[in-house]
């Protein structure tokens, strides 16, 4: 036998393995749409567990512990912006490419990135695709059953969607790289390492990470208001989330054609970024550790930038270990509740707030059904809204007791770093970093279910979707 023919050989035999991935990945997907995504997250996390622990991404040269480069994987590709190591001196030049590039992929969600990878697989976006991507939109999709075609973002507008996705991406990060440049020189960075670090703060603004490639994070530019804004500019933009971007860039302001999520989305946004503002102010104003110590106008730049950073953006100028506890519980349900749905923040979002929020009001007023802006609420969507909250908590209750357990810190500090963590917002008051590799492994865990979604989540768990065919009696429980 030829050197020749051995070599044939070995490529059909390639090409017959690649051919039985692909086929066993369109199986995985038909079977599970939402397990697929979990998996597509799954590995990603893994592949980046490996090259972080590479010793070229460490700037010592030297292998990066497993527990470390597990949870700087897992919180590159969930967006969270946590950290066991100094982002901005542990990590080579290697290394910080590694994290722009994670955080850009973690950006474009769970069932979006599973979408693309299928349509990569299956060179054109079918029907299930569809289902997958719209499902990022309308959590709704991952669930059996009827669903309005009415909400969100229609199937025949996926393709659009996620062109918007990957486009507005784009632009949104360079035109932010654009006018952080400027900032970051009159910030003292020479222009050589601005070039580099203007699209890597775009990168972590836009995906609300809140990395930082220098050492001392934010203090540098605590007075560069231009800096400042161009962050919150990019986390309020990231926030909203892919949908709404898609609604404003067909419609732009005619209010009247918004769809109710891009309605509910954005008024609830601007709400809880004053509301923020305004209780961070009331509450830390005479703290000599934080607000005290500054100006009028410093205080009340400084209340709303750290108003729009708890909603998921994850930077700080002010150390967060420094707040009064009443500002940590405040940060803390702000953080919980995070950003807009199918967006790069995390949290049960602004839209199962403001859900929520309507059926209160409705139960109050004695209305048969929830109603917003001419519209009407199924009662289906209200379930999931109430499944996410009580699905949220628990997640965040356990893995509290359990960092709690593992550290013996104070319990304000844990359930502030765990819920930044839940939430995929990156702030800290310095516990994380001084975690013991189990209740890192437990906080790694409590960033995974958060970002991938419990709804999501619940979904892949589930091993199929049953149909009941009959109705049993009604009998009404005492509540309240």
């Amino acid at each position: 036998m030829t050197e020749t023919s051995v070599m044939a050989r070995g490529i059909r035999a390639a090409l017959r393995f690649a051919r039985r991935v692909m086929h066993a990945v369109r199986v995985m997907g038909t079977a599970s749409p939402s397990r697929f995504a979990v998996l597509v997250f799954s590995a990603l996390i893994l592949v980046f567990t490996t090259l972080f622990s590479l010793p070229i991404a460490s700037a010592s040269g030297t292998r990066t512990p497993f527990a470390d480069a597990l949870f700087t994987a897992v919180s590159t590709i969930c967006v969270t912006g946590l950290s066991t190591v100094d982002m901005g001196t542990h990590w080579s030049p290697f290394g910080h490419v590694l994290v722009y590039v994670g955080v850009n992929v973690g950006a474009l969600g769970v069932l979006t990135l599973a979408s693309i990878l299928g349509l990569v697989i299956s060179r054109k976006l079918g029907l299930r695709a569809k289902l997958m991507a719209a499902g990022d939109s309308n959590p709704l999709r991952a669930h059996g059953g009827p669903v309005n075609e009415g909400q969100t973002v229609r199937l025949g507008e996926v393709g659009q969607l996620l062109a918007t996705v990957a486009l507005s991406t784009l632009v949104i990060e360079a035109v932010l790289a654009v006018g952080l440049y400027p900032a970051l020189l009159l910030g003292g960075v020479d222009p050589l390492t601005a070039l580099w670090e203007a699209p890597y703060y775009a990168a972590m603004s836009f995906t609300n990470t809140g990395f930082t490639p220098n050492a001392g994070g934010l203090a540098p530019f605590a007075d560069n208001y231009l800096m400042l804004t161009m962050l919150m500019a990019g986390v309020f933009l990231g926030s909203i989330g892919f949908p709404v971007i898609f609604t404003l860039w067909r419609h732009h302001l005619r209010v009247r054609h918004w769809s109710l999520h891009a309605k509910l989305t954005l008024i609830t946004t601007v709400v809880l970024f004053f509301a923020g503002a305004v209780v961070f102010l009331a509450l830390e104003y005479d703290n000599p550790r934080t607000f005290g110590s500054m100006d009028a106008w410093d205080t009340t730049f400084q209340s709303f930038f750290i108003s729009a950073m708890t909603r998921s953006g994850g930077f700080s100028v002010v150390d967060m270990s420094e707040f009064n506890g009443s500002s940590l519980v405040a940060a803390s349900m702000l953080m919980f509740v995070g950003g807009g749905s199918a967006s790069t923040a995390g949290g049960i979002k602004v839209t199962t707030l403001a859900v929520l929020a309507l059926a209160v009001w409705s139960e109050a007023k004695g209305r048969q059904s929830v109603e917003a802006f001419g519209r009407r609420i199924p009662s289906d969507v209200q379930r999931v809204a109430l499944s996410v909250v009580a699905w949220g908590a628990t997640i965040v209750a356990v893995s509290t007791i359990t960092i709690a357990q593992l550290t013996k810190a104070p319990i304000e500090h844990v359930m502030f770093d765990v819920i930044s963590g839940f939430a995929t917002v990156g702030l800290s008051t310095g516990l994380t970093a001084e975690l013991p590799d189990p209740a890192v492994y437990a906080l790694a865990l409590t960033m995974f279910m958060g970002r991938v979604g419990t709804v999501t989540l619940a979904a892949a768990v589930a091993a199929t979707t049953r149909s009941q065919h009959y109705s049993l009696p009604v009998e009404r429980p005492i509540v309240g």
